[in-house]
């Protein structure tokens, strides 16, 4: 008898097996005949496709190789033979992430991640009811209002972490000193995102260890190994290999801290009984109020995981690039140490209108050094997408996308675009930002670093004030302070001796990436 069950449930597997492969397939064909006159590379493996060349070369550089030979629309072939439209035609991604956004949600993949570390929260919904409804319960804390009121947190924030470099300089005997600069972006990203938002202090600018950030940096790691190889090239057709091995281990540990954290940050504001102030859980206690009756808590800790994870990743990743790129042009370092030392006041309105150059540096910064170099969706339904030029070979201006299709728009193409750039589009040169004349065919989407239309990046503000304001640590030390010393791609950043004041930290940067499993991460909105 128990043969027979063991016979039986074998059977039902492999026909429900095959039935998937018979779907798998016959997708595959779909899109393959869809897209049969659309130009892009042989598949590398039968196997795996072009995954390993994207695992193992320069986060971006494939793309940027592939849309100069190919042209704004191309395919190339993933695991399994998954079809894969990249697109870079500034119409076209105009309407994706604009009129047609909730036609492109995100991939089953992605949302997968973001359920799995995360939870349910703005990140990982669909659909223009729910996004929005959530977008509203976060929008009144990240507003404009709301960071202007928040910015003596930043400024405070700012001022320990310099505080703590020169005790680090002083614990050396005042000599040349060496810091890991990304770590300590890391750690002042998740302090002020906590303080901000949630008034509650991790105190990882201590600089003590902190687990935490430890498994957050772990998500996103390079970890160069066959098993996190795997999970990269499977998690967009078997969203469920999230779950297994050591990956999957850390993805659970994550979400489990974070919730813990966000749990016993939300009960003791509901003991406390705090609602008037600015922060994020000020404004759940209201809303909670209002309706007279509790809100979800589990929907509450999703969102709270959420503006942790994204306030720290991607916060820590561009204020790591922006301190290396004035350190590798010392030129800059004097303009920008004259520019913010003359600043009449540290506040929110110095920031937002009187440091031109600082503003110019970190959008060059994001530009240069997207937080996501790729943005995924895939195709709710059959869509027609409008594109800028005629396809190759034909006089068609537009793109039929098949239901189901995975779409990814490869940002750092879009933003070293020479025919929007210049032909110095590759140099990192702020003042670009300045010129009257900066030309743009993007329509004023020049930056896609926080995404653009209803799924922008919630956070945006927050986030740009946050980094201009350590940003300006640069003028607690001395002019041309910070060096590089490298031959080759960068791995440190070195701040030397300078001969008009005291010996200064040596700073070590390891530049944060979206290497190994970082096409995980998204924009906050």
């Amino acid at each position: 008898m128990l043969l027979h069950i063991v016979y039986k449930l074998s059977l039902i597997f492999a026909g429900f097996s095959l039935a998937l492969l018979t779907r798998y397939i016959l997708h595959c064909v779909a899109i393959r005949r869809a897209f049969r006159h659309l130009p892009g590379p042989p598949p590398s493996s039968l196997v795996w496709g072009e995954e390993w060349k994207l695992y193992t070369r320069i986060p971006g550089s494939l793309y940027t190789d592939w849309h100069g030979r190919f042209g704004n629309l191309l395919v190339f072939t993933g695991a399994f033979g998954h079809q894969i439209l990249s697109v870079t035609d500034s119409r076209a991604i105009s309407y994706i992430l604009g009129d047609g956004a909730y036609q492109f949600p995100k991939t089953q993949g992605v949302r997968t991640w973001f359920q799995a570390t995360l939870g349910e929260g703005i990140l990982w919904v669909e659909g223009r009811k729910q996004h929005e409804h959530q977008r509203r319960f976060l929008a009144p804390t990240l507003n404009q209002q709301s960071v202007r009121q928040l910015a003596d947190i930043f400024f405070e924030m700012s001022a320990y972490m310099a505080n703590q470099w020169t005790k680090v300089i002083e614990r050396n005997g005042g000599q040349e000193t060496e810091i890991e600069v990304t770590d300590w972006a890391g750690r002042f990203a998740l302090d002020t995102i906590c303080r901000a938002a949630f008034t509650y202090d991790f105190d990882c600018l201590s600089g003590h260890p902190n687990e935490l950030a430890s498994a957050l940096d772990g998500l996103t790691n390079n970890e160069h190994r066959l098993s996190s190889f795997y999970m990269r090239a499977l998690f967009w057709l078997i969203p469920s290999i999230l779950f297994i091995g050591k990956k999957g281990q850390m993805i659970r540990k994550v979400k489990f801290e974070l919730g813990a954290i966000a749990s016993r940050m939300w009960k003791e504001a509901r003991v406390a009984g705090d609602q008037d102030g600015n922060t994020l859980l000020a404004n759940m206690l209201r809303l909670e109020l209002g309706s007279n009756e509790p809100m979800d808590e589990e929907f509450i800790i999703s969102q709270m995981r959420t503006v942790i994870s994204a306030g720290y990743e991607t916060v820590s990743a561009v204020l790591a690039w922006m301190l290396y790129e004035v350190a590798v042009h010392p030129e800059l370092q004097s303009k920008l140490q004259q520019e913010v030392s003359s600043s009449p006041d540290h506040s929110f309105e110095d920031l937002m209108n009187c440091l031109p150059l600082l503003d110019a540096t970190l959008k060059e910064t994001l530009r240069l050094h997207p937080p996501i170099l790729e943005n995924h969706h895939e195709a709710a339904q059959e869509i027609v997408i409008p594109l800028s030029e005629d396809r190759r070979g034909t006089r068609d201006n537009y793109l039929v996308i098949p239901k189901g299709t995975t779409v990814v728009i490869p940002v750092n193409v879009m933003q070293t675009d020479e025919k929007i750039w210049g032909k110095d589009s590759a140099m990192f040169r702020p003042e670009r930002w300045l010129e009257n004349d900066r030309p743009s065919t993007l329509k004023g989407h020049e930056l896609l670093a926080f995404s653009i239309g209803p799924r922008s990046c919630i956070g945006k503000t927050f986030a740009m004030v946050e980094i201009k304001v350590m940003s300006q640590l640069r003028a607690t030390f001395t002019t041309d302070a910070f060096s590089v010393c490298y031959d080759h791609p960068p791995t440190k950043v070195f701040v030397s001796m300078s001969q008009r004041g005291p010996a200064l930290p040596k700073f070590r940067h390891t530049p944060p990436s979206s290497w190994g499993d970082g096409q995980f991460t998204s924009t906050f909105g």
